[in-house]
């Protein structure tokens, strides 16, 4: 239904609109002819129209102090520029031709009167990337909708059966029987909350540990009870089996405990493959089996990623499956009497859990103070080795538990914290920053907790966090070079104009307000209450990070399509005009955000 031919009614944002508001556009809409070097919309001052570019090029530009133009976006075919100007009364930029441009000219009290009557189309406007976003993902086709939004309480759970602490391992396989179960919670009064034991525990009990059929199941019992919300998403109570190393949970309705959720039960709403990954980890006897099993994280994530899968859902699930890859390498390779002396962390984007693709390793080890093993540098640099053989490459900058910077006592780490405190150089704010996002994976964790204690503290340093945060401004944005501006020939590196800008500022932001939260929107919706980021602003980062990591995915899985190799590159001019727009979107946020950073840690310019 077009006015004039090239106006497409039936894409983002017009498609919003129903039948009449489209039928009543198309009779409306008019054709513009604008001379290159024109100003066509002239900041602060109101505008006639909303103007959806039919050929030609044009560029929005801001005058600074002196009078000096700073160029602020470009636009070309499809883009539309001008609402602001209609919906405020004044345009924010001024918008000039940089070629002959013609253009369709949407009348403003028509487009005024359609934002008032069709709420989904002035959302688009109103709300920006939120709205946009959602598009995006419905356009590439969502088969696990459902999976993202079906809550836990609607799986099919099984009864939630509870005996005492005093029942018989042979009453309690009775039990299990007659309830056609898994597990029985159990009741001790020396805890607060029920324990719990599977069939396998039984068994172990019996077969392994030689005990009477007649020894209680009190013992046996695991705690504490990993459960989940009848509120919660399915797939995050995936998440949960696969990083916890089980295949069953607990479900409550608030402080109620309803019933027992299994992996038989999500996978009847779920049909990928991430549960064989964590089970074939979990029997993994040798390296090659490990290596073989992680060969189907790419295949996972490109399955889940065309089904529609939410950025940070498939992160995460990515992230604990990784978790499990490290995890059992380290219980392949180490001792297990030794396992205990020392603890395994992950850094970087697997610390936040924020990984998707196999990326560079970013791995740490705290060692006991007291542990004195000879082969100890032998086996890390065998471990730096395996992950290699799995697919990670090594980390060019050596963060490996291979290199002897990142491989230490317990008491070296606290010496470094200290020193990390007094010196405020490029190289020790780079590693206090990597160091921030540790999380631990195998061995003893509590290793690591006292330390994480001391990282925590140097929040209180405002020298420190001035030091770390003028990083967020290292890198221009690329705002001014989006189209045919600036850009070399690679294109735009999303990585260093949005998502390291965003977690880094977010990193600093954690750490001033005494927020522990690793993962990112996490700490952006933590810093709400905490007064460190305004609600809006959060909302506009959270979606702007879940946009440039989806644009980088699809990037990366095309690259590899292609037979290269994966980096951080997008080229603009091949984006769909829906991911142009995004990203232009997306890109605003983040100059945004670095302007709220600059301000809250008192960097100059």
């Amino acid at each position: 239904m077009d006015a004039v031919h090239g106006l497409d009614l039936g894409q983002p944002p017009f498609d919003l609109l129903d039948d009449a508001g489209r039928a009543r556009l198309a009779a409306r809409v008019d054709m513009g002819y604008h001379p290159r070097g024109q100003v066509i919309i002239a900041a602060g001052a109101p505008s006639e129209h909303v103007v959806v570019l039919m050929k030609g090029q044009v560029h929005a530009f801001d005058l600074d102090g002196a009078g000096h133009e700073q160029r602020f976006a470009d636009y070309g075919p499809g883009d539309i520029f001008g609402a602001w100007a209609v919906m405020a009364g004044r345009a924010r930029h001024s918008y000039r031709a940089d070629t002959d441009v013609v253009s369709f000219l949407i009348p403003a009290g028509l487009f005024r009167t359609l934002l008032s009557e069709q709420p989904a189309f002035a959302a688009w406007f109103q709300e920006g990337l939120a709205v946009k976003g959602q598009l995006a993902d419905r356009a590439r086709g969502s088969e696990l909708a459902e999976l993202m939004v079906t809550q836990v309480g609607a799986a099919q759970l099984a009864p939630a059966v509870r005996v005492p602490a005093t029942m018989s391992i042979a009453d309690a396989s009775e039990r299990l029987r007659e309830e056609r179960v898994d597990c029985l919670l159990v009741d001790d009064p020396a805890h607060p909350q029920p324990g719990v034991v599977t069939r396998t525990d039984l068994l172990e009990a019996l077969t392994r540990a030689r005990q009477p059929l007649e020894a209680l199941v009190g013992p046996l019992a695991s705690r504490p009870l990993v459960a989940q919300q009848t509120t919660d998403v399915l797939f995050q109570a995936l998440v949960t089996m696969a990083e916890r190393h089980i295949e069953r949970i607990a479900v409550r309705d608030g402080e109620a405990i309803v019933g027992t959720l299994g992996m038989a039960e999500v996978l009847s709403h779920y049909a990928s493959h991430s549960h064989l990954i964590s089970l074939r980890l979990a029997r993994a006897r040798s390296l090659d089996e490990v290596a073989d099993t992680a060969r189907g994280m790419t295949r996972l994530v490109r399955s889940l990623h065309a089904q529609g899968a939410r950025m940070p859902a498939l992160m995460e699930l990515v992230s604990a499956l990784n978790s499990r890859v490290m995890a059992r390498l380290f219980e392949l390779l180490v001792p297990r009497e030794l396992q205990g002396r020392m603890c395994l962390l992950v850094l970087g984007s697997e610390g936040r859990r924020e990984q998707l693709l196999k990326t560079d390793q970013d791995n740490a080890l705290v060692v006991d103070d007291d542990l004195d093993w000879p082969e100890l540098d032998a086996t890390m640099a065998r471990f730096t080795e395996a992950m290699g053989e799995v697919g990670y490459p090594p980390c060019p900058g050596g963060v490996m538990v291979s290199t002897p910077h990142w491989r230490m006592s317990a008491a070296q780490w606290r010496a470094r914290l200290d020193q990390w405190r007094s010196h405020y150089d490029a190289q020790a704010a780079m590693d206090l920053a990597i160091t921030l996002d540790a999380r631990s994976v195998a061995g003893n964790a509590a290793l690591f907790a006292p330390l994480d204690a001391r990282l925590q503290a140097l929040g209180g340093d405002e020298r420190l966090l001035h030091a770390m945060a003028a990083a967020v401004l290292q890198f221009e944005s690329p705002i001014s070079m989006f189209g045919q501006l600036r850009q070399d020939e690679r294109g735009v590196d999303l990585k260093r104009s949005g998502i390291f800008p965003i977690v880094h500022g977010l990193r600093c932001l954690a750490l001033k307000h005494g927020i522990a939260q690793r993962n990112s929107f996490a700490r952006c919706e933590a810093l709400v209450p905490a007064g460190g980021l305004d609600a809006t602003l959060a909302r506009d980062l959270a979606q702007t990070l879940a946009v440039l990591q989806r644009l980088r995915l699809d990037a990366q899985l095309a690259t590899l399509d292609a037979g290269g190799v994966p980096d951080n590159v997008v080229q603009p001019a091949a984006l769909r005009r829906l991911d142009r727009e995004l990203l232009r979107d997306a890109l605003r946020v983040v100059k945004a955000f670095q302007q709220h950073v600059r301000g809250v840690f008192h960097l100059s310019d």
